[in-house]
Order: C-alpha cells, then structure tokens, then sequence
C-alpha cells in the first residue's frame, strides 16, 4: 500500500522509467550503457515506491500512552521551554526520519485538536538544533482525557519541501490515524507535560503507532 500523497509522483515515474526503457532499447548504444540506463531508471522507482510505502498499522489505542507519530531514531530527550504554544517547561522527544523511513505521520494520542499551524522557513538538516523553530514546520495540539494539552512538530528536512498535515481545529482525533506526510527526510517533535514518564531512550528505533513514547504518572492520592 502506498501513500496517497505519493500517487501522482510515483505515476509520472512510472510513465518516465517505461519511456527511458523502451527508448534506450531501441536507440542507445553499446549494449552496457543501454542496460546502466534501464537498470538505473528501475532503481529510482523502487526508491520512490519505498519511500511512499504507507504499511497498514491499528494500534491499541490507550489514553494512557502517547505512542510514537513517525517510524525513525529517537534523537533527543530533554526539558525544554516550548516557546510557540505551551509557553513554558515541557518534555520534548524527537524522532529523526532518515529517507528510507516510513514518511506517514500518524496521531500520537485520541483527542480533539485545539491548534494547527503552519510555519514557512528554512532547510537545515533536521538534526540541527535550531531546526524545530526555523526549519519549515507545522506545529499541531492535541486535547487528552489523560496529558492534557500534547503537541507534536512535523518538521522539514534539509532534503524536504513538503509538510502535509491533515490536523483541523475543531476535529476529533483517533490515536494511530493518518495525520499527514512530510516528503524526503524529515523529524517530528513531541512536547509532553513534565510529568510525562519517558519510555523511550536515546537512539532506539521507534515504529509509528506501535512504539511508546511515554505514560503518565498517576496524582498521588490525598
């Protein structure tokens, strides 16, 4: 199954390799360079078709558990000062994307969205530790029964100039659903409450609606 933000690219690869085979058969010579041709055209496909790969996931969904939006590497844990939104302290978690990652951005929690925006900016590599608020980005704040306000980044890579975000103010939201795209290399970031429990550690491999990210503490009760 592929992504539906990927259908028009991948058909006019299509339509291109097939031109590029049946051309080079009949009018490019030597024979190897008329094989280099075709075998390289078939190459970028197959790396297109990857990339836009959309793997079925249902995940169990939980109040509980903010699971993990993208598939990738966790690349940062730490307290920061959210400074767009929040305003104050809170846990972030990225997930750095590499291009041969699953590029579907999936909701991390059920809830209904409160904020949704979009912000232009520039391409460092999405490692760069300016790049959550000067990369180009979307910046989406999901409602929970259990953590409250959660807010989750797309952020564009220094390959990617392409954020999808299906995110609308107002609309309710199901945990492990279909929350958009972000095109060629790429990070999101979570902000959670400080009294989120981190479940993750630095460098695992996170699997979009399945990994999780973190649960909440209990109240202690009086």
């Amino acid at each position: 199954m592929f992504h539906r933000e990927g259908q028009k690219i991948i058909l006019t690869t299509f339509f291109i390799v097939c031109a590029v085979v049946v051309l080079a058969n009949f009018y490019v010579e030597p024979v190897w360079l008329k094989w280099g041709l075709q075998v390289g055209a078939i190459v970028i496909l197959l790396l297109i078709l990857q990339f836009f790969r959309n793997p079925k996931r249902i995940a169990v969904k939980n109040f509980d558990e903010i699971l993990a939006p993208v598939d990738g590497k966790v690349v940062v844990i730490e307290e920061v000062e959210e400074k767009e939104y929040f305003k104050d302290k809170r846990i972030q978690v990225s997930i750095f994307m590499s291009p041969i990652n699953v590029h579907v951005t999936r909701y991390p929690a059920s809830g209904a969205i409160k904020f949704s925006k979009y912000h232009p900016g520039k391409y460092l590599v999405a490692w760069h530790p300016k790049s959550s608020e000067e990369n180009e980005r979307t910046t989406v704040v999901i409602n929970t029964p259990k953590f409250g306000d959660v807010l989750y980044r797309q952020i564009a890579g220094a390959m990617a100039r392409r954020i999808v975000n299906y995110a609308e103010v107002g609309e309710s939201v199901q945990q492990g659903e279909d929350a958009g795209f972000i095109k060629f290399g790429s990070r999101v970031d979570l902000f959670l409450p400080l009294n989120a429990i981190i479940t993750v550690k630095l460098n695992q491999k996170a699997v979009g609606a399945k990994t999780c990210i973190a649960t909440i503490a209990e109240k202690d009760e009086e």
